[in-house]
């Protein structure tokens, strides 16, 4: 695997600390959106966008299949954001991305009830929420490789676990909007006009998505990459087709140690604030405010565990954060049970602390696998399918769990279960298996 050019630094006009919190503050709003849209799945969707004659369960599983579709969208994004990152540069894919999920979020926010355009209304749902797909599909290995091509030599994991913040910070930022909107008016203002407030505020985006592409220089590694290949009158014409022909095997493992981290991470926050709210009959507010505060209280964790992958390898801190998320779901899921607000929270800490762990090395460890002419779309590639396989359909098969057997325990099985296939994969994963580049 080809990692020397990644740790290659000539001169360069960006700043590490300016692009991190560039990444962080882009990323934080860019997953606000995508997560607003699973938290009204959960909480709204259901009565707004299907038809009231639908049993309760049938519609919570109906809005969170087109939850699932932004999930379906993943891969398409990475590859088409990761053909143009590779060809064009990993600033100005960065930017489309952001101006995309921007405006679909926004877009969402202003859709029609299902009782005043009909089927039109899930339709015009699913369409959008695809957009949002597309564009998280191409941020993430924007927000990625900048951080990492970017960072001073030996610091990569630390300094490629910031845009990482965006998933809790961005999961944070979600439900406290919906916090303060269920907070500062009546159910029926929620549910008539309350909950597109949310959706109204993701129009910054695309004031950052223009800031990125005004003000950030390219990276050192494409730099090269680019002159390499002009000098060698060689460009991959398709970057995606060469990184799947040429790193098959390392896409799809790289997927499979994605798994358990996102799998787990949508079980604890989008289907536990449905099965709170619906199932434990707890305050809506109390579900929301526990995951919150679950998710605020890991977030350094994940820097943490990217700051200690540069002293130990990707790999061992990657395999410890599995192996605890496994064993700590079955004890996660019976304090959630409880609907005891603190012995709640105490669960959800304990569900989303191994994954915090797997999420810093991620960046660096996705990054180190593939050279640099194809890493966009190796990189996102991986992390894409391993989204789709592991949360796109996490809330749904978890509903259809307890419905089936009355009982958490087989949520925390399944859990396991992705944790289970992120182990083997990370077993079978050579870049993974080295030791942090100097």
């Amino acid at each position: 695997m080809a990692v020397a050019d990644v740790a290659a630094e000539p001169a360069r006009a960006n700043s590490p600390a300016k692009i991190g919190l560039i990444c962080v503050a882009a990323t934080s709003i860019e997953w606000y959106d995508f997560f607003i849209y699973g938290t009204a799945a959960a909480l709204v969707f259901p009565r707004l966008f299907f038809p009231a004659t639908l049993p309760p369960l049938v519609a919570q599983l109906a809005s969170f299949s087109t939850f699932a579709v932004g999930f379906i969208a993943r891969p398409v994004g990475g590859a088409l954001f990761g053909h143009f990152g590779d060809l064009l540069g990993r600033k100005r894919a960065l930017a489309v991305a952001l101006v995309m999920m921007g405006l679909s979020s926004a877009l969402v926010g202003a859709l029609p009830s299902y009782a005043r355009i009909g089927a039109a209304a899930p339709l015009l749902l699913v369409a959008l929420r695809f957009c949002q797909g597309l564009a998280i599909g191409g941020q993430w290995g924007g927000a990625a490789l900048l951080a990492v091509e970017n960072a001073p030599r030996g610091k990569r994991g630390l300094f490629g676990s910031l845009p990482q913040l965006g998933v809790p910070t961005g999961m944070i930022a979600a439900n406290a909007v919906f916090l303060v909107m269920t907070g500062a008016v009546s159910p029926e203002a929620f549910l008539g006009w309350g909950w597109r407030v949310p959706f109204a505020l993701s129009v910054l985006l695309v004031a950052i998505g223009l800031y990125v592409q005004g003000r950030i220089e390219e990276t050192p590694a494409f730099r090269e990459a680019t002159e390499a290949a002009g000098k060698a009158e060689r460009r991959p014409r398709s970057p995606v087709l060469e990184v799947l022909a040429r790193h098959p095997g390392t896409v799809l493992l790289a997927g499979g140690s994605y798994v358990a981290s996102n799998g787990n991470f949508y079980l604890m926050t989008t289907f536990a604030i449905a099965y709170g709210t619906t199932t434990l009959r707890v305050p809506r507010a109390d579900v929301l405010w526990a995951v919150l505060l679950a998710l605020l209280a890991v977030s350094p964790l994940i820097v943490f565990g990217g700051a200690l992958s540069d002293r130990f390898g990707r790999r061992p801190v990657y395999l410890a954060g599995a192996v605890f998320c496994a064993v700590g779901a079955f004890l996660a899921w019976r304090l959630i049970d409880t609907g005891v607000f603190a012995l709640m929270l105490l669960g959800l800490l304990l569900g989303v602390l191994g994954n915090a762990l797997m999420y810093g090395p991620q960046p660096a460890m996705f990054a180190e696998l593939f050279p640099a002419e194809v890493r966009y779309s190796g990189a996102s590639l991986g992390y894409q399918l391993g989204a789709i396989l592991g949360g796109g359909f996490a809330p749904v098969i978890a509903t259809a769990l307890m419905e089936r057997f009355h009982s958490s325990v087989y949520i925390a099985g399944y859990a396991a279960l992705l944790c289970a296939v992120t182990l083997v994969s990370l077993s079978l994963l050579p870049g993974a298996r080295k030791p942090a580049p100097a």
